[in-house]
């Protein structure tokens, strides 16, 4: 596949057809607005910095696949994304300040982005790294066998063989004689020490790349971690919101310590090869990387915005604090500097998405300052069954190749008959009519109540292969569907 920012909006669209179903006016107001930044990139004058994202209210029922479209999107363009439910911003003890967290959350996913590129990067020398100190530990080099098996010695013997050495320089200063063949024997001996070391090491690092070796316990040295907890601050704004880090202010203050720990050679590649990666990639770049993302491609995804749009008849009470939570959020929306713990970022040209069902609001609703910031607008169509048994079988994760896969791991078959399919379909539809409507996440309920019996019997060696045909699905869920107490509770 092509590098996402050479993707023209038409195999933007194609690429999201692998995944959701239908909705094609939203993939195709989405793909526009990934194509217009490649777009912006390219153009070189002053009006370049003038040009800002055409931010996107999706409109429609919860299950139609509006939170796919955002996250999808996302993922195709290799973009930091957060999402959001905009009604947690009314509930008591959330104040104005608060809506800032989204951008930080935004830049903790850039950062957690880039350091994960950057971890493909080193990972290799890292391991390396990781197997020679392994080799260390495991088969200390002559020189450290040498001080490790004098320093394991009495203290009093060390205190004489000092003495004992102090005389011995004494005499040394008043005649030093040197024997030439003494010397070439020692050097000699040395020789075939470290060429029999190195060839007991080759052994050694066979045996430790075959993993014959990871059950044996070794002792490693771990820095110790600082206590969480010490301080606490009150007040609205915490010290995340504050952007300060104090154990980064205070960590340089006092010398760290390590304390031994004994784990097995599987347990200590894995802590090992962290500490290296740590120490091979600059955190430094990942930042400066990860600001940068967050302002040129940053995606915000603000779920449920319906629930803080007061309808045009609403007095007082709860629709205040609705109408300050749009205004609170307003300046991220139209542009704004947040401080952040990793430094100031930019909210111009990040590209906003925001969805809701509203059945008892209108887009209309919204502060008129927060609609000028959404000036496309798109609705997402009802499914039908016809759409649902699509969604079962067509996008790379659907729910039916989900469920092989997790047979599979048990040595378990499972198939479905196309009649099957829709008669599920068609369940997931009616009960979406007689209970609440929730969409495409119907059929998750329907496909689990179907295949309970199953999931919970294997693995038995009675069970290899499971076909699920009509009759089957009608026996088992016709009777929850005809009761209707039981379905709103089961389905």
């Amino acid at each position: 596949m092509k590098p996402i920012f050479e993707l023209t909006p038409r195999q933007i669209v194609k690429e999201l057809d692998e995944y959701i179903i239908g909705q094609d006016d939203a993939k195709r107001a989405v793909a526009i607005a990934l194509r217009n930044r490649w777009r912006r990139r390219r153009i070189e004058d002053e009006i370049r910095n003038e040009i800002i994202p055409n931010n996107i209210l999706m409109i429609g029922s919860t299950g139609v696949g509006k939170t796919e479209i955002a996250r999808r999107l996302a993922r195709l363009a290799g973009a930091p994304f957060v999402k959001v439910e905009a009604s947690k911003f009314t509930e008591v003890g959330y104040v104005g300040r608060d809506v800032e967290g989204i951008i930080r959350d935004l830049v903790e996913s850039a950062v957690a982005m880039v350091r994960s590129e950057k971890t493909g990067e080193v990972e290799e020398e890292a391991r390396e790294r990781v197997e020679e100190k392994l080799l260390d530990i495991l088969l200390p080099p002559p020189q450290e066998q040498k001080k490790s098996g004098k320093s394991a010695s009495n203290p009093l013997e060390q205190l004489f063989s000092m003495q004992g050495d102090d005389e011995e320089d004494e005499d040394e200063d008043v005649e030093e004689v040197v024997d030439p063949t003494v010397e070439q024997r020692l050097r000699e001996r040395e020789q075939r020490q470290q060429e029999r070391y190195m060839r007991s090491r080759a052994k050694m690092r066979e045996r430790l790349a075959s993993g014959d070796l990871d059950d044996r316990e070794v002792e490693i040295k771990l820095p110790e971690r600082s206590q969480g907890g010490m301080m606490q601050v009150f007040g609205p704004a915490g010290i995340e919101e504050m952007g300060i880090n104090l154990q980064e202010m205070f960590g340089g203050m006092f010398p760290k310590k390590s304390k031994k720990r004994r784990v097995s050679v599987g347990e200590a590649r894995n802590i090992l090869l962290g500490e290296e990666v740590d120490r091979l990639i600059d955190m430094d770049a990942v930042i400066g990387e990860a600001l940068s993302r967050t302002e040129e491609t940053g995606i915000v995804f603000l779920d449920e915005i319906d629930k803080i749009a007061a309808p045009n008849e609403a007095g007082s009470g709860p629709d205040v604090s609705r109408e300050g939570v749009q205004r609170d959020i307003l300046p991220i929306v139209e542009g704004s500097r947040v401080s952040t713990k990793y430094g100031i970022v930019s909210t111009e040209h990040i590209l906003f998405i925001a969805a809701g069902a509203f059945h008892t609001s209108k887009p209309s609703d919204l502060i008129p300052e927060l609609q000028g910031r959404f000036p496309i607008r798109v609705e997402l169509d009802n499914l039908d069954r016809k759409d649902f048994v699509r969604i079962l079988t067509k996008p790379r994760n659907a729910l039916v190749k989900q469920f092989q896969a997790l047979l599979k791991a048990e040595g378990v078959e499972l198939k479905f008959e196309p009649a099957a399919l829709r008669e599920l379909a068609a369940i997931a539809e009616e009960l979406n009519e007689l209970t609440e409507n929730i969409g495409a996440r119907r059929l998750q309920t329907v496909l689990n109540a179907l295949l309970d019996d199953v999931m919970f019997r294997i693995p038995t060696r009675t069970i290899k292969n499971v076909t699920v045909t009509r009759k089957q699905v009608r026996e088992r869920l016709t009777d929850m569907l005809e009761d209707e107490d039981l379905s709103r509770y089961i389905l």
